[in-house]
């Protein structure tokens, strides 16, 4: 029988973890590792105390604004799975980490292609000192954004914003 590597290790609980996201069209979940310990994990759903997308039967985004495919964060119910783990950790904790991303739809249980942080939480991943992110691609392959790099290429400065 053969190990599984360490970073689809990582990644297979992210997996998990996107289980129990409560959005009605795509699930996600996040681990922040660091010194090959998890420190946090996060998934997408409603803020605590707030009723999910799922407890209503339909998804707010799609329904406010039903052509919208990147965009419209203020009418989506969640709170992105980045942005959970991020607040669910120490920044010193976090110093010099590797988040781990995966998100799939529901729809299809395929995972979702051009999966990356959204650029609210790159800025939030930067602030929190995270840096690495690794994002599933397929369930053996993943894609490595270096931090450093977005902090170097400013999105915002260059006009490109795109995922």
């Amino acid at each position: 029988m053969e190990r599984i590597d360490k970073i689809n290790y990582y990644l297979n609980i992210a997996e998990t973890v996107a289980s129990r996201s409560t959005c009605l069209r795509k699930k996600y979940g996040t681990v922040i590792v660091n010194h090959d310990q998890i420190i946090s994990t996060g998934y997408s759903g409603a803020p605590r105390g707030r009723i999910n997308c799922c407890d209503l039967g339909y998804c707010t985004k799609k329904k406010l604004l039903p052509d919208e495919r990147h965009g419209g964060y203020d009418a989506c119910r969640s709170v992105h799975s980045e942005q959970n783990a991020i607040i669910s950790a120490s920044r010193e904790e976090m110093l010099g980490s590797t988040l781990y991303l995966v998100g799939y739809r529901t729809d299809s249980h395929n995972y979702e292609e051009g999966a990356a942080p959204c650029l609210m939480c790159r800025k939030l991943i930067i602030n929190s000192g995270i840096d690495k992110v690794i994002v599933r691609v397929d369930e053996k392959n993943y894609k490595v954004f270096d931090v450093q790099y977005w902090i170097e290429n400013d999105e915002f400065l260059s006009g490109k914003l795109e995922y």
